[in-house]
């Protein structure tokens, strides 16, 4: 058995969103057999690969002309396949009975969507994360494509030949941007030493001498309020970005302290309640932003979670939902999901790759969250990172700059999820306009 029951009960949800209709799954012998209430008609899916059921980033990948065999790709014609064995010819096979489709499209969803490719993976970076490079995806070239939603989209055009009667559900392309609120002032919570010291580099190093004047000005006038002169103090111009362009900026914020590399701030100081209350005033989100060494600790992530409640509704601020990210997208599977399920957070939208941009989850889609090892369908939903900025900007990442590549692969990325009818999930941190090159580039970014 390669399904079981609930991995089969999860599938059929993730078609039920997908499609609009509920389908039913059933696994034969070799095979897995998917179905519709009162239709004779079945869908069976002959060839599974073992592969999809394993922790594992090494085994081949081929490639499928869609096109030639009558199909409608959303992207281009060939679509990667990772498969242990050569696709056969035809692929799909249509027949009075309804379909033989030689390809385990549901078993590549479960694998992809799952993350199942990283469990007890030790090719960790030095953060502890799982890097794009060791993915499969990125060894073989197919990191910057939707994957599952490119074959789910050929599923979808064979359900309507095999039920013609069957009116798909359509998605509409969408974006969501998110801020993590690592450094919310740049001199703010700083002590003094540490001020002085950048001052001191700011006209012994970089002969700034408008930066040496700003730094004690911002730490003095910030004992209420973030200045305007801050350079990290984006967050109305950021709002603003997203009033203009029909969105809502989610803002993630640091709740505790296990590492010197957490932010600076406090979550009571009366600047961040403020901050935050601004942001609930103004239609946007809050969210958590756990720190640095909880990646491995549900009761810490549960606590720092129950202390953004705490200040959420001393501050009179309600959402109807709670969701976040993970610092510096440490993540570890399952251990990282299942905590943000117990801590009954809404959604959890970590999974993008640091290294490089792209389809960790290869879709561009929300779904419900599964845990593959305990085999257990979470209450807590996964939203898709496809790109950060310092993903694409930074050197010791992809490199590019403030360049027209740079620009360029933000905008591929976004218009790919637009190819699938997905939706573009960009991280910019608010900290991270260095520069007007930085405000042009998110400009053009997040209009739709």
């Amino acid at each position: 058995m390669m399904f079981s029951g609930a991995s089969l009960r999860w599938l059929e949800c993730l078609l039920l969103e997908r499609f609009g209709y509920g389908f039913l799954l059933e696994q034969g012998t070799g095979c897995l057999k998917m179905s519709f209430p009162n239709s004779r008609k079945v869908m069976i899916f002959d060839v599974l690969q073992t592969a999809f059921h394993q922790s594992s980033s090494n085994f081949p990948c081929c490639s499928w002309d869609a096109s030639v065999e009558g199909f409608s790709p959303p992207v281009v014609d060939n679509l990667p396949a990772p498969s242990v064995n050569e696709l056969p010819v035809p692929l799909i096979e249509l027949n009075e009975n309804g379909a033989n489709i030689h390809y385990d499209i549901l078993g590549l969803t479960y694998w992809m969507l799952t993350r199942l490719e990283e469990v007890g993976r030790s090719d960790l970076d030095e953060h502890g994360r799982f890097p794009a490079t060791s993915s499969h995806a990125y060894k073989h070239g197919y990191l910057e494509r939707p994957i599952v939603d490119e074959w789910l989209h050929i599923l979808g055009q064979v359900i309507q030949k095999v039920w013609p009667q069957i009116k798909l559900k359509e998605h509409e392309f969408s974006i969501k941007v998110s801020h993590d609120v690592d450094s919310p002032s740049l001199y703010a919570f700083k002590p003094w030493r540490h001020v002085l010291r950048a001052m001191a580099g700011h006209i012994l190093k970089r002969r700034d001498v408008k930066a040496f004047c700003l730094a004690p000005y911002i730490k003095i006038t910030s004992r209420k309020q973030l200045s305007k002169y801050d350079p990290h103090n984006t967050f109305e111009w950021l709002m603003d970005m997203s009033d203009k362009y029909n969105l809502k900026s989610a803002f993630y914020f640091i709740c505790g302290h296990t590492s010197d590399i957490d932010g600076d701030y406090q979550l009571n100081h009366p600047i961040i309640r403020k901050l935050m209350k601004r942001i609930s005033e103004r239609g946007h989100e809050i969210g958590l932003h756990p720190s640095y060494g909880t990646y491995q600790a549900s009761e810490l992530i549960q606590s720092e979670a129950n202390r953004l409640r705490h200040v959420m509704h001393e501050e009179n601020i309600t959402q109807e939902e709670l969701g976040g990210r993970m610092h510096f997208l440490r993540w570890e599977n399952p251990t990282t999901l299942q905590a943000w399920s117990d801590a009954n957070m809404v959604y959890d939208t970590t999974l993008g790759y640091a290294d490089r941009p792209g389809f960790r989850c290869g879709t561009c889609f929300e779904y419900p969250a599964y845990n593959p090892v305990a085999q257990q369908m979470l209450r807590i939903r996964i939203r898709p990172l496809i790109v950060m900025e310092c993903t694409v900007i930074a050197k010791r990442y992809l490199g590019l700059g403030y360049s027209p590549e740079a620009e360029n692969k933000f905008i591929s990325l976004k218009n790919t999820c637009r190819q699938v009818g997905g939706c573009f999930t960009l991280l910019w941190h608010n900290s991270q306009f260095c520069n007007q090159a930085d405000y042009e580039i998110y400009g053009q970014v997040v209009r739709p």
